[in-house]
């Protein structure tokens, strides 16, 4: 793979496509390494860090996956739209849920794999996958009744989610519901990895938890459930 981070085709008439963009890049060039199971260049002080050998083991992404599932189960016949869905139709239970998937991600990596293989699972529940930021869905107005978006949201800055939470409430129905979550930086193990995903690509935003929801309560969302895990807080919202 080229070392130039990938471009993606944001629609221009959105006044937040180019102010992201380079972040978005950096972010997708990041996964799309890992995805191609490429080699990291690390110094020797983060090598020593137990976090890194837990992330190096395969360790540490069961230790800092948000089960979204556990407080928003997908129904059957639901519309879902899995934001920054990574190769989530191969793993989690899609085909068991019964509820159809639709997917926006960074990386290309993902989105091709995704849109080749998903059909093939299940040419009935998924819908495929898009390409670009959350801060601009490509997709319709009042279209799902759940949308989710997990493991990515401490790599942009509060003033980029504030956007996302409008773009998420404007493709969401009447009573829909939104679960994402974000890195809580009173975790122990919260510190250790900022440090490491910088090291890896992506810088990390430690924001405090409080100030994540005064920007909820403002964008007009209502947390409906709240869950704590190692590294993420998992939350439930409606508009």
């Amino acid at each position: 793979m080229s070392k130039q981070s990938p471009s993606f085709p944001f629609n221009s008439n959105n006044p937040h496509s180019d102010k992201w963009q380079e972040r978005t890049s950096q972010v997708a060039y990041r996964f799309n390494r890992q995805y191609q199971n490429q080699t990291f260049e690390l110094p020797p002080e983060v090598q020593s860090m137990p976090i890194y050998q837990e992330w190096k083991a395969g360790i540490l992404a069961g230790r800092a996956v948000s089960p979204f599932w556990e407080i928003a189960q997908p129904q059957k016949n639901q519309h879902c739209l899995d934001i920054g869905c990574g190769v989530s139709f191969l793993i989690y239970p899609w085909r068991d849920w019964q509820a159809f998937f639709y997917g926006q991600e960074i990386s290309n990596i993902a989105r091709d794999t995704l849109n080749s293989r998903g059909s093939q699972l299940n040419s009935k529940l998924f819908k495929g996958v898009e390409l670009g930021g959350a801060h601009h869905l490509n997709y319709g107005l009042d279209q799902f009744d759940l949308a989710i978006a997990t493991g990515f949201s401490c790599y942009f800055p509060l003033e980029y989610w504030n956007t996302v939470l409008g773009e998420v409430q404007r493709v969401l129905k009447s009573g829909g519901h939104f679960v994402f979550d974000i890195l809580n930086p009173e975790q122990p193990l919260s510190e250790d990895w900022a440090v490491l995903e910088t090291y890896l690509g992506a810088e990390v935003f430690l924001e405090p938890l409080a100030e994540w929801e005064k920007m909820i309560k403002a964008a007009g969302a209502k947390v409906i459930t709240q869950q704590s895990g190692e590294l993420f807080e998992l939350y439930k919202v409606r508009f």
